[in-house]
């Protein structure tokens, strides 16, 4: 029986085990990096083991430093989570070989699988349909995917549409692949226009026995990882289904499969299927499933290594659905974002990191707490927001609501993407391919102009209830108070302006005649507007203020009256968006450019990112060299309009 465990990874998912860890009775070991030292992970463990340094490879690629971890705190098994060394054979052999136990596959399991390439021969022999693989020097038919042979996660894929696009596209996946998983190794297949993303839970043990639990619809993705999962799939029937099952359970036995891992498929127009990969660990998005079949994934983890025997089944009830809450910018090309986390809260959880147990509700898994910092070095996923209820609609309601609500302060993040898409007629209505977010526009803001406007104008009032309260003399006199009509107090911000005058008769604000205020203090602000009162949660930071109301949440940016010279940048200006590592540089000084043109790219949370022309020009100054490591603010190029 396994007394103390290690996980062997951070944030949400280290987290999960704990939750079941704790539930059995089992003492857990933390491993953090120094990133990550004040992150919740890190805390909630009965133990922590330090991993010194920042990047994932002095942490948590480090086998050597993960199994020296181990046995300084005494542990008897260790879990990979996923990521980082989850799917690595050779990190699974060194934890046998230190006689601990693997929460996980057998290494041969993990070697079969773990090149794409090699995974769909030996399913081609399995029975299991499989894409063809044309190769890389003689593609003539149009569009392809290009994907990395080792690793998954979106990371190292390219789509291409053109002969032309190619070459550059070939050389840009092996660079990110290389760089991911260690192996620069890609290949080639037809890209299914139409097509969904489906996958199979299995979970086997030592005795011969698979479980399949259903399938999970994965096919709201961006940049080829998910973003929207949920179970059942609403495009799949019971005859399909079986197809399904039988196709994963015989890809599990073909390479002797133990433990909790996940058949993927893509689901053709016309109810084909295609095998895709074996992901030999825990998938992110199991909540859906555990809500689905009321089972404890990671319970049966850790009792199939302990030996268990898999008995009867469970059987599957109502729907669940999972949202990846991410800080990054959905509309600069979904742009990580890093930093403090000033507020993060979801309204309405019922559960953190457990399963339902049958009944219905709103799960969170989540990372990070109010307060966390956001690093640069690790995926800049923040949370997983689960709703469970009797039927998809309830689900999907259900969910969009607790985004919409959330309080998120101090970071971009893609929640009004997840809201929008969530409430999208053609998402409702199950009509879902992995190109969904690509023909959709689904970045509009939750909040719309008026609501903005309003906001401002809260943000405004509470600012003064606080310079009010904490001035010396005459606090109980209204801000800008004159005893003759006089000029308007105006207060600034990017996305609107608001003036006001607090007079003998009341508030008078220009841009909305019909708006009383009906209380004003630092953090909340009441108006009536139209007979309607609205109430409006206020919080300032040093350069953004979070204003939440039933119309939507809004994040202003204020505009400093006497900005520093030092912080103006000329036109034309790139600037490193994010700190990151020059991968690639496109152009030389001189050069003329095209607006949008990549100019250069930055290696950067794991992923990489391009740099874009700003306009028409000519690159005038170029500070970027390949290899460079570039801190946020950087100044990369600069490009004189024509």
């Amino acid at each position: 029986m396994i007394s103390r465990l290690l996980v062997a990874n951070r944030g949400e998912i280290a987290r999960r085990v704990f939750r079941t860890c704790r539930d059995l009775g089992i003492t857990t070991v933390a491993v953090f990096s120094d990133p990550d030292a004040a992150l919740p992970h890190a805390g909630e463990a009965d133990l922590a083991v330090r991993l010194p340094g920042a990047t994932p490879t002095e942490t948590y690629l480090d086998q050597k430093a993960i199994i020296a971890a181990a046995r300084a705190s005494g542990v008897d098994a260790v879990h990979p989570g996923y990521g980082f060394l989850s799917e690595n054979a050779a990190f699974a052999e060194a934890v046998i070989a230190a006689g601990l136990t693997w929460i996980g596959p057998p290494p041969a399991a993990i070697v079969a699988m773990g090149s794409k390439i090699e995974a769909k021969r030996l399913m081609r022999d399995a029975g299991v349909p499989v894409l063809p693989e044309p190769p890389l020097d003689s593609v003539t038919d149009f569009p392809v995917l290009i994907k990395a042979s080792a690793g998954g996660g979106g990371r190292g894929m390219r789509v291409v549409r053109t002969a032309e696009e190619l070459p550059g596209a070939v050389e840009s996946a092996r660079r990110e692949a290389a760089s991911a998983f260690g192996d620069p190794t890609v290949f080639c297949e037809p890209l299914l226009t139409g097509a969904r993303h489906i996958e199979v839970q299995v979970l086997a043990d030592s005795h011969g026995t698979v479980w399949t639990l259903g399938e999970r619809e994965c096919s709201i993705q961006r940049r080829h990882q998910k973003v929207i999962e949920e179970a059942p799939s609403p495009a799949v029937d019971a005859a399909l289904r079986g197809r399904l099952s039988d196709a994963a359970a015989a890809a599990a036995r073909a390479i002797g499969y133990t433990g909790a891992g996940t058949v993927e498929f893509m689901l053709a127009p016309d109810g084909g299927f295609f095998f895709l990969e074996v992901n030999t660990r825990l998938q992110v998005e199991h909540p859906v499933t555990e809500c689905v079949y009321g089972v404890d994934l990671v319970a049966l983890q850790i009792e199939v290594a302990e030996g268990a025997v898999l008995r009867d089944p469970p059987r599957p009830r109502g729907h669940a659905v999972e949202a990846r809450l991410y800080a990054e910018d959905p509309a600069e090309g979904y742009r990580p974002h890093s930093g403090p986390l000033h507020a993060f809260a979801i309204p309405g959880v019922d559960v953190e990191f457990a399963v339902h147990s049958g009944r219905h509700g709103l799960r969170l898994d989540a990372g990070v707490v109010s307060g966390s910092v956001v690093s640069t070095h690790y995926d800049p996923m923040l949370a997983k927001v689960i709703a469970y209820a009797p039927t998809r609609a309830a689900a999907v309601r259900r969910l969009s609501a607790a985004l919409a609500g959330a309080r998120i302060h101090g970071l971009v993040t893609n929640r009004e993407q997840l809201v929008t898409t969530l409430r999208h007629d053609a998402f409702r209505a199950g009509a879902t391919d992995t190109g969904f977010l690509d023909r959709h526009p689904t970045a509009a803001p939750l909040a719309g102009e008026e609501a903005v406007r309003l906001s401002a104008l809260a943000a405004a009032l509470a600012r003064a209830a606080a310079d009010r309260r904490a001035a010396p003399v005459l606090r109980d006199l209204p801000s800008g108070w004159r005893n003759v009509p006089s000029q308007p107090q105006r207060t600034v911000f990017e996305e609107a302006e608001a003036a006001y005058r607090l007079t003998r008769g009341g508030l008078v604000a220009e841009g909305h005649p019909d708006v009383t205020l009906v209380s004003a203090e630092p953090a909340e602000v009441v108006l009536d507007t139209g007979g309607v009162r609205l109430r409006f949660a206020v919080a300032w930071y040093d350069r953004s203020v979070h204003v939440e109301s039933v119309l939507g949440p809004v994040r202003l940016t204020p505009v400093e009256r006497l900005p520093d010279p030092a912080e103006q940048v000329a036109p034309g200006t790139l600037l490193a968006p994010m700190p990151g590592s020059v991968v690639r540089v496109a152009v030389r000084e001189g050069d003329s450019v095209e607006r949008g043109q990549p100019v250069l790219w930055l290696e950067a949370m794991k992923m990489e990112h391009q740099i874009l022309a700003p306009a028409d020009g000519v690159v005038t100054a170029l500070h970027a060299e390949v290899g460079r490591q570039v801190e946020t603010g950087a100044v990369l190029a600069v490009v004189a309009e024509s």
